[in-house]
């Protein structure tokens, strides 16, 4: 079976000192490899295919017979990288927490410890009858969200 150890080895090399990175490897008995990238920017295909090729050319074939993709980490696709957070940082995030308490906010702050983001929730106010938006900021650590995700708004 294929290391996928060794694949990030690679790949890690060929992207250092650009603005690519590599956020996952996954390897299956069957030596299919995916192997997800993101950039502080963007991912572009020539660039999936380039870092495919460069992989590739480091085994020999008739050892090791394996499939591999090579492809960007996706809008839909879980925070799994501190570098992935940064790159949000102000932008609207989907936030599942091990309570099962499912959050949209704007991410604000990360720390290596957790996140901070901030959004608006109805708060009993005193001398108000009904509850108010009030726009809240909370913390949570790493250790207390199950996953992170892009949220786009398509309204």
């Amino acid at each position: 079976m294929i290391d996928c150890e060794k694949i990030l080895a690679i790949a890690d090399r060929e992207l250092a000192g650009t603005d690519l990175f590599t956020v996952s490897c996954k390897c299956t008995p069957m030596n299919e490899v995916e192997l997800l990238i993101d950039s502080d920017t963007h991912v572009t295909i020539e660039r999936c295919v380039e870092l495919s090729r460069k992989i590739e050319a480091e085994f020999n074939r008739d050892e090791e017979d394996f499939s591999l993709t090579v492809a960007s980490a996706g809008i839909g696709t879980e925070l799994q990288n501190i570098r992935q957070y940064r790159k949000l940082i102000g932008s609207s995030v989907e936030v599942l927490l091990l309570t099962g308490i499912k959050i949209l906010a704007k991410l604000d702050a990360v720390t290596d410890e957790g996140i901070t983001v901030s959004y608006e929730e109805k708060q009993a106010v005193e001398g108000k009858k009904r509850k108010v938006l009030v726009n809240v900021e909370r913390t949570y650590r790493f250790d207390q969200i199950k996953y992170t995700k892009e949220y786009l708004d398509f309204k």
